[in-house]
């Protein structure tokens, strides 16, 4: 992520290791998904962009081996513990020089939303690329679907719901692009990548859809107390309801696009 002074979900904070971990669950089954799909193989060179933390690169790092290279970055590369198979550094995507060039894959997973210069960053992550190498962005479209809880039939589903449109309230102030995911595909076109595809993953209700909320929720509860956007007791009783363990809270779509820079002629 960009250090921008404004993000919301603070890599330094406590909740932030267990948001990666809640992430990881729900999403990395579909990034590997991807990155096989693409063809990544022993030797490959791999940028992971805002790896946030280990799982990625650590995966990626498996399947390229010894003869391969994985760099994992981030502006707070505290979650990421060295001598893993992978190179950890710390760098801005938004505001720094591409760390390297020559890459079969670069990916970034809920990076660009975050970053003010997305523009600057889309175009250092494609100039990282080696003829024929592949580019994956996956980010979250909020827009597409706003709600914690879809099936708003009672007063724990619609609490949850408000303190959803608080946080994305927060998010817009901030400059996040709430519909941003959508895009993709026309943006790696823009950006003179082929053969671009793209689909989503729209995990519905489970339990690590619960830890990713209530992490959330602790981390950027202060900032909602401070907007006049919730209450103590509202953000109070979100919580106790998540802990029953009985209330069914989604995420926001992860849209997955993926292109290839062309070979040279």
């Amino acid at each position: 992520m960009t250090d921008d002074g404004g993000y919301l979900l603070d890599n330094r904070q406590a909740e932030a290791g267990r948001r990666f971990d809640a992430l990881a669950a729900l999403f990395n089954a579909s990034t590997f998904r991807h990155i096989e799909a693409l063809g990544i193989a022993p030797g490959w060179r791999c940028w992971e962009v805002g790896a946030g933390g280990p799982s990625v690169p650590s995966w990626l790092a498996g399947r390229v081996g010894p003869a391969g290279e994985v760099l994992a970055t981030d502006i707070d590369v505290s979650w990421m513990p060295d001598g893993a198979g992978y190179t950890v550094r710390r760098h801005d995507v938004g505001a720094e020089p591409p760390p390297s060039t020559g890459f079969d894959l670069v990916h970034a997973r809920l990076v660009l939303v975050h970053v003010p210069r997305r523009a600057e960053a889309l175009a250092a992550m494609v100039s990282a690329l080696r003829p024929g190498g592949w580019l994956l962005l996956e980010e979250a479209d909020p827009a597409l679907q706003p709600l914690a809880c879809p099936d708003e039939y009672g007063p724990a589903q619609r609490l949850a719901n408000k303190v959803k449109h608080a946080f994305r309230a927060l998010m817009a102030q901030r400059g996040v692009d709430l519909a941003y995911g959508r895009t993709l595909p026309r943006l790696l076109r823009e950006a003179g990548l082929t053969d671009v595809e793209a689909d989503a993953s729209f995990p519905v209700t489970g339990p690590a859809c619960v830890r990713l909320e209530e992490a959330t929720v602790r981390q950027i509860r202060d900032r909602l107390l401070a907007a006049g956007l919730a209450t103590t007791e509202e953000i109070d009783e979100h919580l106790a309801n998540l802990a029953t363990g009985t209330l069914d809270v989604t995420t926001s779509p992860m849209v997955s696009a993926w292109g290839r820079r062309q070979h040279q002629t």
